[in-house]
């Protein structure tokens, strides 16, 4: 059989992939940048140079820091909630029990429900006259409703809320993936030097997953960072109280969408926050490789 191979080979077979990416990655994010410094619109016509004015905007715009705010909260809050929680679920999930298959499927049913069907449940839930406030009120525990959806922070942690219970069942995936190439033998070997389940967890398991819990920890991070669909539903798109619980995410759709909408601005906004995702990103990166040296 002739074997026919030449210098363009991989690049032949590597062609396809290569071209979406620049069509649909690269060069939208270079654009994106070339228009954080115009005066662009969505309809088009003259596009005037602008600038850092953008920027300069941007740093004068209290809305643009209270979003940066409740961003910032929002992967405070969810970094560790989705770092720890997934883990100890997969722990718990991991062992081959009679019925087990079912309790994973149930935790991992609301990460393929709607994001929208999900934010409405949550919404006649967390409502003044929702379930929670009204079984509250009815055991005399609360003598007024909880603004859940009304209050500034009620609403970033409503939301986060939302964000930890649709993301647990994601993550106990990735995690179980990465607990079945724990060895058994260092389970066994622990068990037999006196180490009861916590002392293991820490000394065992914990060791053996760390790198699926860095990775895990992006993830969240650069997720957090980006939320939108759960404080747009919450708050029926008007960003809570005086437009006080905006993403960032949230604030980019609104500047650019319509027929009168910024570009520019929302551009410059769009770099705002692949910079400020970056942060985290960086952080986790240089802690996981000092824990490898």
């Amino acid at each position: 059989m002739v074997r026919f191979q030449r210098w363009f080979t991989p690049w032949v077979l590597v062609a396809p992939a290569l071209a979406w990416l620049l069509v649909f990655s690269v060069w939208p994010s270079i654009n994106t940048v070339r228009l954080s410094f115009t005066d662009a619109k969505p309809l088009g016509g003259n596009v005037d140079w602008v600038g850092a004015r953008n920027y300069t905007d941007l740093i004068h715009d209290s809305q643009v820091w209270s979003a940066l705010l409740n961003s910032v909260v929002y992967m405070v809050v969810c970094l560790p909630l989705l770092t720890v929680l997934p883990l100890l679920l997969a722990v718990l999930v991991e062992r081959k029990l009679p019925g087990i298959a079912f309790f994973r499927t149930a935790y991992y049913v609301p990460v393929i429900a709607s994001a929208v069907v999900v934010g409405l449940m949550w919404t006649w839930l967390l409502d003044d006259r929702g379930l929670i406030n009204n079984v509250a009120r009815a055991l005399h525990i609360l003598e007024h409703p909880l603004p859940f959806l009304t209050d500034r922070w009620l609403v970033v942690f409503s939301a986060i809320s939302l964000t930890v219970w649709k993301g647990l069942g994601y993550y106990m995936i990735v995690y179980l993936a990465a607990l079945a190439n724990v060895r058994r033998e260092l389970h066994e070997a622990a068990a037999m030097d006196g180490a009861g389940a916590v002392r293991r967890f820490f000394s065992v398991t914990v060791p053996g997953v760390r790198g699926t819990m860095f990775l895990v920890a992006t993830l969240v991070s650069v997720a957090a960072l980006r939320v939108f669909s759960e404080l747009f539903i919450l708050t029926a798109g008007k960003g809570g109280p005086g437009g006080q619980d905006t993403s960032l995410v949230m604030l980019i759709q609104q500047y650019t969408s319509g027929f009168f909408g910024d570009l520019g601005y929302g551009s410059a906004l769009s770099v705002l926050l692949f910079l400020v995702t970056l942060v985290p990103m960086i952080v986790l990166a240089r802690l996981n490789s000092r824990r490898a040296s």
